[in-house]
């Protein structure tokens, strides 16, 4: 493990009465200044704003939710930053703020800028710290939560290994409503049983909760990314994780994919249209390295322009996958069905797998 990424929940970083746990992000902040220190590229994704906008505000009851989180959060961030930048600093370690919405993904050009200035955080041994801008992330712009941000950073900046660092120790080997049983060590994403066994409860504080760590942690070891779910308040959990002791479950990563391809895995919110395909051409851009070609396409359906990105669905209508269009819907729909045609999707541009 060489650049990793560890996103830490709002469960780890608080308190019972949702204001900040300093004990638990001091020991957090040790063991990623031991990593940097054995030749780590660290990255962190944060939650905790909200929580450190309650320890120093207390807010009308009639506010609204959305206007609330925009207020904590406001206020919350800077409050977040000092304590890392304290903290780091015993260390004699800097970081970076750096908070993003998701438009800040959707532009191709706009993705590689701020890749490159990551990695120039890196490259310079600074820790870059990233949150979702609360303040302005409303509707659209929000990500899922958390999760969804820390799997597309990694990605962004190529890490090999991700963290998520929970409250619980994993994914369990039972059912919801079951007692519960132990925890599952490895996951290969193709195992689509695995889902069957995870509740769609919340976390007590943020938006997210187990499944949505599941669904993000597929993803993230589809596209060639080491994948774990831990409890972060366990000691020394993220260097057990790096130094390979078995711990948390760990979701085992397939083939990376090429930077262009990840990128493409991700902008699951944007289609401008759809394509669905016969089973032949399922076959064909799953099992082997090949574009999307006409031939293969059996229906073409909303108004897109060339460079917009499409829904991949099979004929039993289930989105399989998403790509970039090479030219717009009416040459697309006059060339459906037809051999020797240019292909609608390229390789390079086409991702198969979950979303």
């Amino acid at each position: 493990m060489k650049r990793i990424a560890i996103k830490i929940g709002t469960n780890v970083l608080s308190l019972t009465n949702g204001k900040l746990d300093m004990d638990s992000i001091a020991r957090l902040v040790a063991q990623v200044a031991y990593l940097k220190q054995v030749g780590k590229e660290i990255i962190i994704v944060t939650s905790g704003a909200v929580g450190a906008g309650k320890g120093v505000l207390s807010l009308p009851q009639n506010l609204d939710k959305v206007t609330q989180r925009q207020v904590l959060s406001a206020v919350g961030q800077p409050h977040l930053m000092k304590v890392y930048i304290d903290l780091f600093r015993e260390y004699n370690l800097h970081c970076a703020q750096v908070l993003t919405t998701k438009e800040d993904f959707r532009d191709r050009r706009h993705y590689i800028n701020m890749k490159n200035c990551f990695l120039a955080l890196l490259r310079d041994k600074i820790i870059p710290i990233v949150n979702e801008n609360d303040v302005v992330s409303i509707g659209e712009l929000m990500f899922t939560d958390n999760d969804e941000l820390a799997g597309m950073m990694a990605s962004m900046i190529g890490a090999d290994t991700l963290i998520y660092l929970s409250s619980v120790d994993g994914i369990y080997n039972s059912l919801p409503e079951q007692a519960i049983g132990k925890v599952i060590s490895k996951i290969n994403v193709d195992d689509y049983q695995i889902s069957n066994f995870i509740t769609s409860e919340k976390s007590s504080f943020g938006r997210g909760g187990m499944m949505t760590k599941y669904r993000f942690a597929c993803k993230s070891a589809k596209v060639g990314i080491d994948t774990y779910i831990a409890n972060g308040k366990t000691p020394n959990i993220i260097t057990d994780v790096v130094s390979g002791i078995e711990v948390g479950t760990r979701f085992i990563a397939s083939n990376p994919l090429k930077s262009s391809k990840k990128w493409v895995a991700w902008q699951n919110r944007n289609f401008k249209g759809s394509i669905t395909i016969n089973q032949g051409a399922v076959d064909a851009i799953t099992n082997s390295v090949c574009s999307l070609l006409p031939v293969g396409i059996i229906e073409v359906s909303g108004e897109f322009e060339k460079g917009d990105l499409l829904a991949i669905i099979n004929e039993q209508k289930e989105t399989i996958g998403i790509g970039v269009a090479m030219y717009n819907y009416l040459i697309a729909r006059s060339n459906m069905g037809k051999k020797r045609a240019k292909a609608l999707i390229h390789y390079d541009y086409l991702y198969i797998g979950p979303l």
